[in-house]
């Protein structure tokens, strides 16, 4: 009889535990995982969207928003505008491909405000390089002929010398740059103001209301960004918060509060001018 652990010729057999199993073949380095294909193709996508964003933005279109009412009534406060980058380019040559053109009297332009570049201003162009520009009782003379504006309003019931009559009238305004007062004196001639070669003479449609070329001065052609093509969005813009009356809500109640703002917010909106082209 084989007594356990030990065969019939006394040798001892080795238990399962002390026996070897056969060696498993050796495995393949792992190789480095790779990103799915659809997340490569989600990233480029992505950045070739933003690289056209910024083009667009850079050389194209940019979006700007009407904070004063310096334009009424052609631009309201709280108008959102599209700006047509490409109108007043330099030329050269993209001239051909591009809709460059000249800028004319009567455009509406945005610009870098001469006085501090970092802001942006929109205002009516009225006087061209090599102009001559008097304003008599409000109404504007360009080279001693009255210019036609339809698009100008009056909302002030009592005169200003300074503004109503520039550039004769009296300069003693609390509005005027001083370096502006000071160069203007060697700009007028026979009470009309000329306009210097590459520079612009601006005024707002709000003509009462608009602090513009007759208290700052000229707009360099180097600082005219572009022409406001669309108003693509446009909402009611309140004067003060505390007006707004769906602050007086009660608070504990914030699904009725939800309901009466995005209620208020339809309502403010000016459906009319969405999407409307700027004339």
């Amino acid at each position: 009889m084989i007594e356990p652990g030990f065969d019939e010729w006394g040798r001892p057999i080795a238990s399962i535990h002390d026996a070897q199993l056969p060696a498993a073949p050796a495995r393949a380095a792992a190789k480095p995982k790779r990103a799915p294909w659809y997340l490569l193709a989600h990233l480029q996508f992505a950045l070739l969207a933003l690289v056209i964003a910024l083009f667009a933005i850079t050389f194209i279109v940019q979006a700007f928003r009407i904070p004063s009412g310096s334009m009424e009534n052609t631009l309201l406060v709280g108008d959102f505008l599209l700006v047509d980058k490409t109108r007043f380019g330099p030329g050269g040559p993209w001239q051909p491909i591009l809709p460059y053109r000249a800028v004319h009297r009567g455009d509406i332009i945005v610009f870098r405000y001469p006085v501090d570049p970092a802001q942006h201003f929109v205002k009516r162009v009225i006087g061209l390089p090599g102009d001559r520009i008097r304003l008599w009782h409000s109404r504007v003379y360009v080279n001693g002929k009255a210019l036609h504006e339809p698009y100008v309003v009056f909302k002030e019931h009592f005169p200003d010398e300074f503004r109503d009559n520039f550039p004769a009238g009296n300069r003693l305004n609390e509005n005027v740059r001083a370096e502006w007062a000071a160069r203007l004196r060697s700009l007028v001639q026979d009470g009309e103001l000329n306009v210097p070669r590459g520079q612009y003479f601006v005024l707002g449609d709000n003509r009462d209301q608009s602090l513009d070329s007759r208290y700052w001065g000229f707009v360099p052609r180097e600082n005219i960004i572009g022409r406001p093509m669309v108003i693509y969005f446009s909402i009611v813009q309140a004067d003060d918060d505390d007006d707004d009356p769906v602050a007086s809500k009660a608070a504990d109640d914030k699904l009725l509060t939800l309901r009466a703002r995005i209620s208020h917010v339809l309502g403010d909106l000016r459906w009319r001018r969405i999407l409307r082209l700027v004339p």
